[in-house]
């Protein structure tokens, strides 16, 4: 071949695998294979051997499928759907045979949902015409797992678009789909972030990707208390006992006060509102009635300043990292103390409280942007602040909370 004919055919190469083609980064997965025009200009051909390639055997065995591809138009330039699908089969099958390489792939959810009915259909075809018993079941066996992938990734897909849309309410989406935040769905935020080139969409969802972990952990151990539970339960149960929706919301109010709107009770909370948004049984009127309550809730959680809230802007300002966290350390061991005291140096409270407040003021500097009862969280606004408050709970987490939550921690990593 000459040097002209083998530059010709690296420019198609090039053309139709490019990443920054129209068809993105999916396609760009699949190594190119050699092609040619033929001397019509309108169909191109794979060069290699049918005797190399069991796949090209198995199009090959009727006149009639031989025909339809000559006829078919190209939907990738160069390649006909069949072609491609064929060129997909190779790719699972034998170039990366492995889950972990397909999920790489499947994220790109836009493209694979063009191809896959015809890959799932090309499949099909390849196992009836196929008269090899041995490789007729390795293609039964591709088709049911890249099947199987496909229905995890929309399945995790489709948790992210719905934390992604309701960043505020993370807390109540875990409560009601709990089971969903496993070990894989945030191995795929990992994945889904790595498809994209800019560094703010990255960040985005990982960050993204923290809260939900966060959320999780706290669920797990609010759980593991179930004495906890109980008491959160029959204060609950109080409120919903109330004449009217303002004594239920003022309620509310006075347990925040008097500090007893703890994470228990703000999980049942959650959890019920989660349950009734999506109940197509329930009345409209109980819906709303949780609706208010569970805004209440949000908005008791704002309005109040405990210790805790002290200690952080004690801790937030001091400059020194090192001397940071044994103020924070301190604060931790001075908890049995009999009489608190009001200088700073001396506020002490429990790592799973701090965290708590940690995560609210986090989710109340979120939501600054549309309105906020949380005075201290509209001076949040400086970077390094923000920066030294995901410091400390991930520090508290590591270091303090690593007991409870241990096992989802291995599974998330």
């Amino acid at each position: 071949m000459s040097t002209m004919a083998n530059a010709t055919i690296r420019t198609l190469q090039i053309s139709i695998f490019s990443p920054t083609s129209s068809h993105g980064d999916f396609l760009a997965y699949f190594p190119s294979l050699t092609v040619r025009r033929t001397s019509t200009h309108k169909v191109l051909k794979h060069t290699f051997s049918p005797s190399r390639h069991p796949l090209c055997c198995l199009t090959a065995k009727a006149s009639v499928a031989g025909a339809d591809v000559a006829t078919e138009q190209e939907v990738v330039k160069g390649y006909t759907m069949t072609q491609l699908c064929d060129k997909m089969i190779d790719f699972f099958m034998n170039k990366k045979p492995t889950t972990k390489d397909w999920r790489k792939i499947l994220v790109y959810r836009d493209d694979w949902n063009k191809y896959k009915d015809n890959f799932y259909n090309r499949c099909q075809v390849q196992i009836d015409a196929e008269n090899d018993p041995s490789f007729k079941q390795k293609l039964v066996l591709l088709a049911r797992k890249v099947k199987k992938v496909d229905n995890e990734i929309e399945k995790h897909m489709d948790l992210f678009k719905e934390v992604e849309e309701n960043p505020l309410d993370i807390d109540a989406i875990v409560a009601k789909r709990r089971k969903d935040f496993n070990g894989e769905f945030f191995k795929h935020l990992n994945v889904l972030a790595d498809i994209y080139n800019s560094l703010d969409r990255q960040d985005a969802i990982i960050r993204l990707g923290a809260k939900c972990l966060s959320a999780v952990r706290v669920y797990d151990c609010t759980l593991e208390n179930l004495d906890s539970l109980e008491t959160a339960q029959s204060k609950f149960d109080e409120i919903l006992n109330s004449a009217s929706l303002e004594e239920a919301c003022s309620k509310v109010t006075s347990l925040a006060k008097s500090k007893e709107l703890d994470s228990s009770l703000i999980l049942l909370i959650n959890s019920s509102w989660a349950a009734a948004k999506e109940s197509t049984s329930m009345k409209n009127e109980v819906k709303e009635i949780m609706y208010q309550i569970y805004k209440a809730t949000q908005k008791s959680l704002r309005s109040i300043s405990p210790p805790e809230i002290r200690l952080l802007k004690h801790l937030l300002n001091i400059a020194d990292p090192d001397e940071r966290f044994t103020a924070l350390a301190n604060s931790f061991s001075l908890v049995d103390d009999a009489e608190p005291s009001k200088n700073p140096d001396d506020l002490c409270t429990t790592p799973k409280e701090l965290h708590k407040w940690i995560k609210i003021m986090l989710d109340a500097y979120h939501l600054n942007k549309e309105e906020t009862d949380l005075i201290a969280a509209r001076k949040l606004g400086d970077p390094i602040i923000i920066q030294r408050l995901i410091i400390l709970k991930q520090i508290i987490e590591e270091d303090y909370l690593s007991n409870c939550i241990q096992k989802e921690g291995e599974e998330a990593e």
